[in-house]
């Protein structure tokens, strides 16, 4: 019997959820934060997760992302937010399909069929643009034959914004992607990471080539 953890904070739509999945023979199993889904993930190793983007404690993405670095089952993600650019950050974070809120049961219920058919998929061990290398796995980055000298938070920067070469990530997108929605600082502790990031990365980093500022709304990863 395939084996569903299924992860969202709201009770009633869980609890709804869960019903519903294990009347179609699914084996649920169920987490509403964060933590404890990577606990269970861990644990129990499911064939699917099902993973609300907005969660308490630590956040879906982030959960994504951990989960994709450590093993290969299909995840698809839940959210409220429907913006093109919130979708791809979420199947760029390793999600297999994305679900906006609300959707019907058979919607959810076909995703779930499609995703399962397509089989696991490997986990992200390497982004590289140019002659900018990371190690994902291991956390190490070079440029060119250069091991990089970086913080876990600046490695989890750059590798955000390499994943997203090309689109213009705001302050507070990169905010809560690398260090979460319960983060106290503000958007200035990202430019000063991306000031030493271009530092490291950047030929002349008073003229930056590769991180560029997008004036009033962020920056953008040219490679």
């Amino acid at each position: 019997m395939t084996k569903l953890l299924l992860v969202e904070d709201d009770q009633t739509l869980r609890e709804t959820l869960a019903y519903n999945l294990t009347r179609e023979g699914y084996t649920v199993i169920e987490a509403d934060n964060g933590v404890t889904a990577l606990d269970l993930a861990r644990e129990q190793q499911p064939d699917l997760i099902i993973l609300d983007v907005m969660l308490p404690e630590l956040d879906g993405l982030t959960v994504c992302r951990t989960l994709r670095r450590e093993m290969d089952v299909p995840i698809v993600l839940l959210t409220a937010r429907s913006g093109e650019v919130d979708r791809i950050i979420g199947l760029d974070s390793g999600a297999d399909d994305y679900i906006v809120k609300p959707f019907s049961l058979g919607e959810l219920l076909a995703r779930l069929r499609a995703v399962l058919r397509r089989g696991r998929r490997e986990p992200e061990t390497k982004l590289q643009s140019g002659n900018l290398v990371l190690d994902v796995v291991g956390h190490r980055a070079w440029r060119g034959n250069q091991l990089l000298t970086l913080s876990p938070k600046e490695f989890d920067l750059l590798a955000e914004l390499v994943r997203h070469k090309g689109a213009v990530l705001t302050r507070e997108l990169l905010l809560q992607r690398v260090w979460g929605f319960d983060f106290e600082g503000d958007t200035r502790t990202v430019d000063v990471h991306i000031r030493w990031l271009r530092e490291k990365i950047e030929d002349d980093p008073a003229n930056p080539r590769r991180i560029e500022t997008v004036r009033g709304l962020g920056y953008r990863f040219e490679g």
